[in-house]
């Protein structure tokens, strides 16, 4: 038996300003939607064309508060072949949420609060 990633999945308060941040931050695109036929629920799935691994962002329609992240002690993390260009951009975005430069890696957050590591290609 043999197992291999799929996707990971987060829930957002603003599906728009959540794919546009992707795409802006990360170059994700989206590959695939799934409109519930009542209207209670959009899934949308983001890839970065390099992998078949996707991220499921879920807007649900009676959902109105920001989500419980906790201690925000789980993330995402995508490894980038240019740290210097990633983080300049990221700066400018101003989403750079922690930097650890004696490992070499930073965090930003996403729109909902989500924390994704970016780490250099090795």
């Amino acid at each position: 038996m043999k197992f291999a990633f799929n996707h990971n999945n987060i829930n957002v308060i603003d599906l728009e300003k959540s794919i546009a941040f992707y795409k802006e931050a990360l170059g994700l695109k989206e590959i695939r939607r799934k409109e519930a036929a009542d209207g209670s629920f959009i899934l949308v799935f983001l890839g970065d064309d390099s992998t078949s691994h996707a991220l499921e962002l879920t807007w649900l329609r009676d959902w109105e508060r920001p989500y419980n992240l906790g201690d925000n002690e789980f993330h995402l993390a995508f490894e980038t072949d240019d740290m210097e260009a990633a983080h300049e951009k990221h700066s400018q975005m101003g989403c750079i949420c922690f930097e650890n430069k004696t490992m070499g890696i930073y965090f930003i957050s996403d729109p909902d609060g989500y924390w994704i590591e970016i780490i250099p290609t090795k």
